[in-house]
């Protein structure tokens, strides 16, 4: 995997080269080949909640999707293959129609409190879902309530992180509850001894 072999085409080259660039980026693709996910891609894509994919139409206009659903809902398959159960949505099936014509999607993945995006080149598969009970058994969520409608399959062309320059922190109520759960039993803990003294206090008056 080459994610910038892949991207710079000739005109992004020649582009790169007016504006400076070029020598450095050319570097980079001489050394930047990654043999599939490691442990670090594989840990991060296993805990998103969502992510951004762009097909592109037979109208030659790239569309971009979100996807989401519960962490974890996007399953690691092997080093190289990720995938997902696509929920029914609202029925307007533009990115499986433009799938359905050119596999090659871009997915971008964005972790907000580590300021983290990953972005991927891929090609995907559409897998019915009576197909395959074995792969559905693999990628549907766990505790999770939701109507399956089919299963999408992403084999990995290439991949690259991005810098984390603009990226907003940003936390769902859930991250924001386990990272003050410590403080809310110690406030809770100093109210119960607070009743406590004033129940003592207050025999100790009578």
């Amino acid at each position: 995997m080459n994610y910038h072999e892949l991207a710079f085409t000739e005109s992004i080259k020649k582009i790169q080269e007016n504006n400076g660039s070029r020598s450095g980026y050319a570097r980079m693709e001489n050394t930047s080949f990654v043999d599939g996910l490691t442990e670090h891609e594989i840990s991060f894509i296993s805990n998103q909640d969502s992510f951004y994919m762009a097909t592109c139409g037979e109208n030659e206009y790239p569309y971009v999707q979100h996807r989401g659903g519960p962490p974890g809902f996007v399953k690691v398959i092997d080093n190289d293959t990720i995938g997902i159960v696509d929920f029914v949505g609202n029925r307007q099936y533009i990115s499986v129609g433009n799938l359905s014509k050119n596999p090659k999607v871009a997915i971008i993945m964005v972790s907000y409190p580590d300021r983290a995006r990953l972005k991927i080149y891929a090609e995907a598969e559409i897998v019915e879902l009576k197909d395959n009970d074995d792969l559905f058994e693999l990628l549907k969520p766990e505790d999770y309530k939701f109507r399956p409608e089919r299963m999408m399959i992403f084999k990995i062309k290439a991949y690259d992180w991005n810098c984390p320059q603009h990226i907003t922190p940003r936390y769902t109520v859930q991250q924001i509850n386990e990272a003050f759960a410590d403080q809310k039993k110690y406030v809770s803990d100093l109210e119960e001894q607070i009743k406590v003294l004033k129940e003592a206090l207050s025999r100790k008056k009578e």
